[in-house]
């Protein structure tokens, strides 16, 4: 009867100690239960309020028109330039830059962009002046002298080009532009030369030795200017021609 004592004491407090235990990890595992809980419900309080910053911003106009305007000012530079090498197309030049070889001649401020694109005007870019000729032929020398430009004369050098036509033959308008009215010069020797003068954006000539229809107002290139007078009763020999003078004094040679 004292053995069996001893036992039930035992086998009672070891059910108590499992009690105790499994209270323990019950709790526990309850503790870890609010820990996992609690960090989801801060994500939920963090996405509300996203939600409501959100909802709060969709209420304001957003600020994206500054980056608007800047693509329509840099549309609007583009077009500008665009437009600004038609000054050169229209004369039947190219925009390239000045370090290219030109075969014609190059005119300054006709080309966008930067200083060192000029337009380049192909050679021959001028109509045939004189009718009935399939070029503008410089006048050869002959007893009277030259027809080049910069060939040598008793006063000087020659600062025109002459072309060579037929006695009263028609002379046609180098270029498009508008007549601004008669011009003459005399030679040293006193024989004055009459002619008309054509100008228009670019270019700027005097014709000598014809006789216009009329000396003002706006011609096509192409269209009848005049005639050629004869020069070979005050000059015996020479070939008949006409001259064209560039106004600055330059050669006129490249557009020809």
């Amino acid at each position: 009867m004292m053995m069996k004592m001893p036992l039930r004491v035992h086998l009672i407090a070891a059910l108590l100690i499992c009690y105790v235990l499994l209270i323990c990890a019950l709790e526990h595992e309850g503790g870890k239960g609010e820990e996992l809980q609690s960090p989801e419900k801060d994500v939920g309080n963090s996405i509300k309020v996203r939600r409501n910053d959100t909802t709060a911003n969709d209420g304001k106009p957003k600020a994206i028109t500054p980056r608007k305007k800047v693509k329509k000012t840099g549309s609007k530079k583009a077009s500008v330039g665009s437009r600004s090498d038609i000054s050169c197309t229209k004369l039947g030049g190219i925009c390239q830059p000045s370090r290219y070889i030109c075969q014609g001649r190059y005119l300054k401020d006709k080309c966008s962009g930067a200083k060192t694109r000029q337009c380049c005007m192909p050679v021959g870019a001028w109509n045939i002046l004189c009718a009935g000729h399939h070029n503008n032929r410089v006048r050869a020398c002959d007893v009277h002298g030259c027809g080049a430009f910069n060939s040598r004369r008793v006063n000087g050098l020659h600062k025109a080009v002459d072309l060579v036509c037929d006695d009263y033959g028609i002379v046609n308008t180098p270029f498009s532009g508008s007549l601004a009215g008669p011009v003459s010069r005399k030679d040293p020797a006193g024989n004055q030369y009459d002619g008309v003068k054509l100008l228009n954006d670019v270019h700027c000539v005097k014709i000598f030795n014809i006789r216009p229809y009329r000396y003002i107002g706006p011609v096509s290139q192409g269209e009848a200017l005049g005639y050629l007078l004869p020069l070979q009763d005050r000059f015996s020999g020479i070939t008949s021609h006409l001259e064209l003078q560039m106004c600055d004094g330059t050669d006129p040679s490249p557009f020809i």
